[in-house]
């Protein structure tokens, strides 16, 4: 399986948070060729600041491996990390991220901070940035731009 493969699972999550009216962000981990988590931010339906996909995903994949420790693993996500999840990636030891969309208000891998490249940390990860980008991107546009209408009415 490929980069684009997983991040197709990452973005069918972020597809059912929308459809849930959650925010619509998806992540999968994968330790070689198996899917360790999938999951979705759930803000709303637990009333949880933390609850992002990221989160969730690293929760699932710690439990998964039963360590917490998630070294050998890639996690995809449809949307940059925030300073939170950037700073929970450091912390699981996951060594590569693959993200779509950018987030130039929040985003702690390229956009605003570089968190997971930073050489005063004691992990760093590899980053591949953009994958898909377009479809997750489009999502998260869609969705926010609908829920402006809605408030409108």
């Amino acid at each position: 399986m490929d980069d684009a493969h997983y991040m197709q699972l990452a973005l069918r999550q972020a597809e059912e948070a929308a459809a849930a009216d959650e925010a619509p962000i998806g992540a999968v981990i994968v330790h070689g060729n198996r899917v360790l988590a999938a999951a979705r931010n759930e803000r709303e339906s637990l009333r949880d600041p933390t609850a992002h996909a990221e989160m969730i995903a690293i929760t699932q994949a710690a439990a998964a491996l039963a360590n917490w420790r998630l070294e050998g693993c890639t996690l995809y996500v449809t949307l940059e990390p925030c300073p939170m999840c950037a700073g929970a990636i450091v912390q699981a030891r996951i060594p590569r991220v693959v993200y779509g969309a950018i987030d130039p208000k929040a985003g702690a891998v390229r956009s605003l901070y570089r968190l997971l490249e930073d050489p005063r940390l004691n992990h760093r990860c590899e980053v591949v940035e953009g994958m898909l980008a377009e479809p997750c991107g489009k999502l998260l546009s869609e969705f926010f731009r609908q829920k402006r209408l809605t408030k409108k009415a």
